[in-house]
């Protein structure tokens, strides 16, 4: 098989947010979409033509390992199942998704990523044209066989100043969740509480680069697998920051593993801009931790208010 070509890191193209749309309570919310009107036809006619790039190397991959094409072919389809009939999401403000390079910060929870993967498939595939979030992930997700295969290909790095501040200034999105296992692995009972956002790492590279900041709550996923307790011993001979025991698992096994349907909204804020700040100021400590500060309670505040508009877990 002929190799792919390598090519360098290059700024995205000039992109357009979307349009405001739904109903209130919940403002410029975005259902997901019906299924598609193309034929089986031009399902195989497109598979096909993704094997024939494959076995030509007809492909690109980036300085990061990025295959775009393999993202767009092979991970992203699994997941548009449960974003659009398992979770139903419903994505708000994506006009504040800025053009160019941009950094999404989010909250984390769930007990397994899942809403890492959802904020993926919200862009790719209602952000007019759809782009492709860059997300920053932890030691771990490196040292796993083939979840660091996966995840180098689908564009993501390790969570690290230099390789955000070289992606951002390409012109990338890039998405960090700073709560990191303390946001996933908390207990069902924190639901909805944000931990600490660490030493701000995500702010001085903003800060450097003089990308915006875009804040960005989400709803739902804390249901998903709701966590009562966590069996230390066993985490700790697995090498994992927790094992969870939920409701289902492991009572019920590989069933346990199911996530539960319940309804999800994700809302991107109005972008925070870096540009202004002075020459030196992502080296001072204080602004760093100010600035930060000020995105978590963002996101906090609007969770607080996507929660009191909503109704139902299951139903919103």
């Amino acid at each position: 098989m002929a190799d792919a070509r390598v090519i360098p890191l290059h700024p995205a193209d000039q992109r357009t947010g979307g349009a405001r749309r739904g109903p209130a309570p919940l403002p410029d919310a975005v259902p997901a979409p019906e299924d598609g009107a193309g034929g089986w036809e031009d399902t195989v006619a497109d598979a096909l033509a993704f094997a024939r790039r494959r076995l030509l190397g007809d492909y690109k991959v980036d300085e990061f390992g990025f295959d775009e094409d393999l993202t767009d072919h092979l991970v992203v389809p699994p997941l548009r199942p449960l974003y659009e009939k398992w979770f139903r999401v419903e994505t708000i403000g994506l006009e504040n998704v800025p053009e160019s390079g941009a950094l999404v910060v989010a909250n984390h929870s769930g007990t397994l990523p899942l809403d890492a993967l959802m904020t993926t498939v919200a862009l790719r595939d209602h952000h007019d044209p759809g782009r492709h979030l860059r997300m920053l992930g932890a030691d771990l997700v490196f040292r796993l066989p083939m979840v660091s295969s996966i995840a180098r290909k689908a564009g993501h790095t390790l969570a690290c100043n230099p390789d955000a501040e070289r992606l951002l200034r390409a012109g990338e999105l890039v998405g960090v969740w700073p709560e990191g296992f303390k946001g996933i692995g908390k207990p069902y009972r924190d639901r909805y509480k944000l931990q600490r956002f660490g030493r701000g790492g995500f702010v001085s590279a903003a800060m450097r680069t003089g990308a915006p900041i875009v804040p960005c709550s989400i709803v739902g996923a804390e249901e998903i697998y709701p966590k009562l307790a966590d069996i230390r011993p066993l985490a700790r001979l697995l090498g994992v920051p927790y094992f969870p025991v939920t409701p289902l698992f492991p009572h019920f096994g590989p069933l346990g593993m199911v996530p539960l349907p319940s309804k999800w909204y994700i809302e991107f804020g109005e972008p925070i801009e870096t540009a202004a700040f002075d020459e030196g100021a992502a080296d001072d400590p204080m602004v760093v931790f100010s600035l930060s500060d000020q995105v978590r309670e963002i996101i906090q505040q609007t969770l607080y208010r996507l929660l009191a508009n909503r109704h139902n877990v299951f139903l919103g």
